[in-house]
């Protein structure tokens, strides 16, 4: 099998050079050059022809984001953005993925030689993912399994306990909308908000992402949204109207007072490998507003929230995903199919619709 060929770009030698190393150490991957800038690339592009770039969000003479644009209209080509863990850096590379990267990676700010081999697998994972993409058409295959050792997967056991019988949700009739994403879900989020009205259920998040990008990434939305959309705090009401999503650095889990719902944020361990977890997001909603909440799964790589969304149907919620056509990676949504979590598979530019059309037919 042919080996995944990757121009790494970046003005930090130190950076090029791990990036290089880690990315070599797997045996599907090859880093066929590195470039210190745009310009540089440029002319490394044309001559190598790499199936995947990893591009670093700031560099001089020409930023990432002003080299993606022209890399998309002339040279459609997989993009892995690096970027600091910096509010600037997240404004910048939320603005990447809209305008067709296909992931990004944090960049440590501190000890960067060793921190960042700490990253190592979520690098590799994401290079294959990328080298999958069609660019285009934003879709993806099988993402092959990296070698490495990953951290234990724990399921949402660690941070919220399964109930032996669901409590009875009659006292009610409060819906809830929970979403949940990964790999391409910043715009896959955008596109399902930007389409609901501003009397819509309220609607609860969780999307893998730094924390230095979740209040950013809130705010975005906002600002393109009728919904009122935020940053999710520890006690918050869930109103209608609004979506709430999860900080990058908690698991977001909805409780029940009475007929009203809450946020609860929650500092456990990893959940599938991610906090905020989709699968403790779904299964918090299962418990605490079962029949009256539908669950969506967008594109996103691996299987989290899959279990979550099948506790959600056994409550008696409905729930539908991302079909694979519209997805950039078919991971989750896929899992959830394969489970008997999903009842329907909605192409992205739907999926708004299918929630109101679902609401108005009292489905959940």
């Amino acid at each position: 099998m042919a080996k995944i060929k990757v121009l790494v770009i970046d003005d930090s030698a130190l950076v090029r050079k791990v990036l290089t190393e880690i990315l070599n150490s797997d045996p599907e991957i090859e880093v066929i050059g590195t470039a210190i800038d745009p310009y540089h690339a440029r002319e490394k592009i044309k001559q190598l022809k790499p199936d995947v770039l990893t591009l670093d969000v700031e560099m001089p003479r020409m930023d990432g984001v002003t080299f993606l644009k022209n890399l998309m209209r002339l040279h459609p080509t997989p993009v892995v953005m690096v970027s600091t863990l910096t509010e600037a850096g997240a404004q910048v590379t939320l603005e990447a993925l809209e305008l067709g990267a296909v992931d990004f990676v944090a960049k440590p700010k501190i000890d960067l030689s060793n921190s960042i081999n700490d990253y190592a697998d979520e690098i590799i994972q994401k290079v294959k993912t990328a080298a999958s993409v069609r660019v285009e058409a934003l879709k993806i295959e099988k993402t092959p399994v990296t070698s490495l050792d990953v951290p234990d997967k724990l399921t949402a056991d660690a941070v919220l306990p399964k109930l032996d019988k669901m409590p009875s949700h009659l006292s009610t009739t409060e819906k809830i909308i929970a979403i949940g994403a990964s790999t391409g879900g910043t715009e896959a989020i955008k596109e399902v908000l930007k389409r609901l009205p501003a009397d819509c259920p309220g609607i609860v998040i969780t999307q893998h992402i730094p924390a230095a990008f979740s209040q950013p990434f809130a705010q975005r939305l906002n600002g393109m949204s009728a919904l009122d959309v935020c940053q999710a705090q520890d006690g918050q009401q869930i109103l209608p109207g609004h979506a709430y999503l999860a900080p990058g650095d908690k698991h977001l889990i909805v409780r029940r007072s009475g007929a009203r719902f809450y946020c609860e944020l929650n500092d456990g361990p990893l959940v599938s490998r991610h906090k905020p977890s989709v699968d403790v997001l779904f299964r918090s909603v299962a418990q605490s507003v079962g029949h009256n909440a539908i669950g969506v799964m967008l594109t996103g790589m691996g299987d989290d929230g899959a279990k979550g969304m099948l506790e959600m149907k056994q409550a008696g919620a409905f729930n539908f995903v991302q079909d694979e056509k519209s997805s950039v990676v078919w991971g989750m949504p896929g899992q959830a199919v394969k489970n008997g979590a999903a009842e329907l598979q909605v192409p992205l530019l739907n999926v708004a619709a299918k929630l109101l059309e679902i609401i108005k037919k009292n489905k959940v």
